[in-house]
């Protein structure tokens, strides 16, 4: 699969961080839908799908494990848990947002985002630096 056939760069690699920074874009205002609505009778906490989903469902093999080597250890799937909502309290007028449980899930797509980021600004450094520039 060419990623200039989808409309990327042509790099593997620049595409999945693409996707990743705007998933973890999508995943960072629905977050904030939940804190802004904490208040809110009868509000319940969403997400987004888990990004290994996210890549399956649009047909991406760019996040598929391959055995290139009978010496190599063949990769394991999730056990699918990652991502499903959770039952958790919910306060006397149906609202059911952790304050607690949403912030630690924007520090970590923070995180997530800083990192995908980062590799991607190397990637393309290396790239310079190839090119001479």
């Amino acid at each position: 699969m060419t990623s200039q056939a989808s409309g990327g760069t042509g790099v593997a690699l620049f595409d999945l961080a693409d996707r990743r920074l705007a998933w973890l874009g999508a995943r960072e205002g629905v977050l904030s839908q939940n804190v802004a609505n904490a208040n809110t009778p009868g509000w319940k906490a969403r997400d987004v799908v888990p990004f290994a989903s996210y890549l399956a469902s649009s047909g991406s093999s760019a996040g598929t494990l391959v055995q290139t080597s009978p010496m190599h250890l063949k990769g394991t799937l999730p056990d699918g848990t990652e991502g499903k909502v959770q039952p958790g309290e919910q306060s006397p007028d149906g609202n059911a947002v952790s304050l607690d449980e949403q912030l630690v899930k924007i520090a970590q797509t923070d995180t997530d985002h800083e990192l995908a980021s980062t590799v991607y600004t190397k990637y393309l450094g290396m790239f310079r630096m190839a090119l001479g520039r």
